[in-house]
């Protein structure tokens, strides 16, 4: 397995919303494939399907009891996701922070009356209206 890029295993397998929704329903505790398919309106190979990809994300993991094989979580691969978004965080954080910035200039600039705008004096307006 080596040379494989596994963020990009795990982005691609949280893509899609089956496979997210089968992830949510592993976190409340391990599950065959009759349960994981239960609440969708596809079969039992197309959850299959979906379970093999979670699996070579290394998301999902196959276990054994006797006759039963049931799938589980693996929160590892998420933790490494959550790592590498976290490090845009700060970026996150300044581009905010200007925004901020940038809108209580606005704000200031609009509160602030000007006679150009007809907010000037009121002795100007006196003037106009007595001609």
């Amino acid at each position: 397995m080596q040379g494989l890029d596994f963020l990009s295993l795990t982005l691609a397998a949280l893509a899609d919303p089956t496979r997210r929704a089968i992830l949510a329903r592993l976190a409340q505790g391990d599950a065959s494939v009759k349960d994981l398919s239960a609440p969708f309106a596809m079969t039992q190979p197309a959850i299959s399907k979906h379970l093999r990809v979670l699996e070579r994300a290394g998301l999902v993991r196959q276990g054994r009891q006797a006759q039963w094989r049931p799938r589980h979580l693996n929160p590892e691969p998420l933790r490494d996701v959550a790592e590498w978004v976290t490090q845009f965080r700060r970026h996150w954080e300044d581009s905010f922070e200007r925004l901020d910035a940038l809108l209580r200039d606005v704000q200031a600039t609009n509160d602030q009356p000007t006679k150009e705008h007809g907010h000037g004096d009121d002795d100007d307006l006196d003037a106009h209206r007595s001609r």
